[in-house]
């Protein structure tokens, strides 16, 4: 593992307990959020009912307690072992387990789809190619990526100093985003963007949002 992974897995995992908490009610507070995510299970098979995503950078868990309680099958993976083991206590009955995006524990085309909620701003540009690609080896054709994702100019920054941590993240630009999908063999079907809320933790920044489509035949 790199120095930026492992600063990466040690910062959540010092931040676990305080992340689980301060965001445990963030979808309750977001309806653009909820709106994005509808639209990904509304847009999977049968709306979603008992088809299995998995929830790349699941954090605490509180996307793949929000689409299960819609009757989606969510797997959650997490490069942090304390994200997994507080979602694992948290929401009991979905499966988490610790794993780097860029080797996703899934079968190829075994997918219906996935969700990458603000996981994705921390790949390094030369990361990228290969992450992408991980996530579209294990999409069927067909199926769906949901993404929400700090917009900004691509630049590295510093983040976490406001909970005495540190890593690097990248505000991506949606154009560099919409292009690594087009790389990696996924089509947009649903843009979106937002102005900042400071009034709620941590969204101090325009946000976006993306869904896209695997393509190939299935």
């Amino acid at each position: 593992m790199d120095a930026s992974t492992e600063e990466l897995r040690g910062a959540h995992d010092a931040i676990a307990e305080l992340y689980a908490e301060v965001l445990a009610d963030s979808l309750d507070r977001s309806p653009e959020d909820r709106a994005v995510l509808d639209l990904f299970r509304e847009l999977l098979p049968g709306h979603g009912v008992g088809v299995t995503v998995a929830d790349i950078g699941c954090g605490s868990g509180r996307v793949a307690d929000h689409l299960a309680r819609h009757g989606v099958r969510p797997h959650g993976v997490d490069l942090s072992p304390e994200m997994v083991r507080v979602a694992t206590r948290d929401h009991p009955g979905i499966p988490f387990e610790v794993a780097d995006l860029r080797r996703l524990p899934f079968a190829d085309g075994g997918l219906a789809g996935a969700v990458a909620w603000y996981s994705l701003m921390y790949l390094a540009p030369d990361q990228r190619a290969a992450a992408f690609a991980e996530i579209a080896r294990v999409l069927a054709p067909g199926g769906l990526l949901a993404a929400g994702f700090k917009l900004g100019d691509d630049t590295p920054r510093r983040g976490g100093a406001a909970v005495g941590v540190a890593f690097d993240v990248y505000w991506l630009s949606m154009q560099e985003f919409e292009r690594r999908l087009a790389d990696a063999g996924f089509r947009t079907v649903f843009r979106a963007e937002r102005p900042p809320r400071p009034d709620r933790p941590g969204e101090d920044q325009q946000q976006g949002y993306l869904l896209a489509e695997r393509l190939g035949r299935g």
